[in-house]
């Protein structure tokens, strides 16, 4: 399929597409089914990603990318997505790249300085703490209970959050927390940069969880108790955690759309691959027309997802705020990557859960993707939201003026 990508993005797409077919996926294959990646290999290919030129395509030069819109790194980050160590090589990765986006977009020259760089170098790792335990922020945000309160020059954090990706390793955390009690969440809360071994930050546990075999990811539940952070390190201004947030959630979404896209798209591969080769019933399975009719609906549904991204991506560049969009994006990238690599799983049969291919570590990892960064309800609940509200009283007379 032909997209209207910028020569740019399909020259990035081409050297990353090269590099995972090279480097990444033989990398990979040493790994799947053996436990996580180590940290030596993971910067024996930052070291190569450094010098194939492909390295933090979405940070500017300044502090080590190659200073790239979002538009143009969308086919890039699907194709690092074909292979999980691809985007922890290029550090395009959820949740430090989303993180880094965040500071480099909101955060002072003095935060970029002490946090940015180091971030993008691979020198440290962070995590985004913002989802809490029942009765906490979930999906409902606005029910959020960790505070900051300001005392002198300093914030004191007290709170307990769960759900932090990278979060037993993270050197540094982005902590959202309620800076003004008497208003709404949405214009009381704020994020501050703290230090993962300041005084009173205790990681309670990592969260056993679906998925992450290879990337050794962590959801960590972490405790803030009188956590004491400088003023300083109040990122993007006092109360503005939510907008912040919004601007970090929206791009971040996108390219969490296009890593899972890449990902079935692999999926697919592999499953198209040992059809061609497997015999069953007088016939190679990739000859049974079922098989092929299953095969095409997952393209079809892929080449939607890759538009629609682009779309949304287009909006955000124009000045939009593109929530619905965004929203459409998610949820219905989230389930047509999960049809995709769940097919993918099917046609292997046997091959397909066990470990000796990806698809069954791409199947434990894509079923959170309808979660993560809102779960699919939620996100409905936003696209409905928009829909109905564009019914206003007169249309509704108008609509329903049946034929006398």
């Amino acid at each position: 399929m032909e997209y209207d990508d910028g020569e740019r993005a399909r020259e990035l797409a081409a050297d990353v597409r090269a590099f995972v077919e090279e480097e990444a996926i033989p990398a990979e294959r040493e790994v799947v089914g053996d436990g996580p990646v180590s940290g030596e290999t993971v910067e024996r290919l930052r070291e190569e990603a450094r010098e194939r030129g492909i390295y933090a395509p979405q940070i500017e030069a300044e502090y080590g990318g190659l200073g790239l819109d979002l538009r143009d790194v969308l086919p890039a980050f699907e194709e690092a997505g074909r292979c999980y160590l691809a985007p922890l090589a290029m550090r395009i990765a959820a949740p430090d790249e989303g993180n880094m986006h965040t500071i480099e977009l909101v955060g002072t020259d003095e935060q970029k300085d002490e946090w940015l760089r180091p971030l993008v170098a691979g020198e440290i790792t962070s995590g985004f703490s913002m989802t809490e335990p029942t009765p906490g922020a979930g999906s409902d945000p606005k029910m959020i209970r960790t505070t900051a309160e300001r005392d002198g020059d300093e914030w004191v954090i007290d709170g307990h959050k769960w759900w932090t990706t990278n979060g037993a390793e993270a050197d540094l955390l982005l902590v959202m927390a309620r800076t003004d009690p008497d208003v709404h969440p949405y214009r009381g809360c704020s994020i501050f940069l703290v230090p993962a071994d300041a005084d009173g930050v205790e990681v309670v546990r990592d969260v056993e969880h679906l998925g992450g075999n290879v990337t050794g990811s962590s959801h960590a539940e972490i405790r803030y108790d009188g956590v004491r952070v400088p003023e300083e390190n109040l990122l993007g201004g006092l109360n503005q955690g939510f907008a912040v947030a919004q601007k970090r959630l929206g791009p971040a979404r996108l390219t969490h759309c296009m890593r899972f896209t890449g990902m079935a798209t692999r999926a697919l591969d592999v499953a198209k691959a040992y059809a061609s080769e497997r015999d069953a019933f007088g016939d190679p399975l990739a000859e049974k027309q079922a098989l092929r009719h299953e095969v095409a609906d997952a393209e079809t549904r892929l080449h939607a997802a890759r538009t629609m991204v682009r779309d949304a991506a287009d909006r955000l560049a124009a000045g939009e705020e593109a929530r619905v969009p965004v929203s459409m994006c998610k949820v219905f990238t989230a389930n047509a990557t999960q049809e995709a690599v769940d097919l993918a799983v099917q046609i292997c049969g046997g091959n397909g859960i066990g470990k000796d291919l990806p698809v069954a570590d791409f199947y434990e990892d894509v079923r959170s993707f309808r979660i993560v960064d809102g779960a699919d309800e939620v996100h409905r609940r936003v696209i409905a939201r928009d829909a109905f509200d564009e019914v206003d009283e007169r249309e509704v007379e108008s609509l329903l003026r049946f034929r006398e």
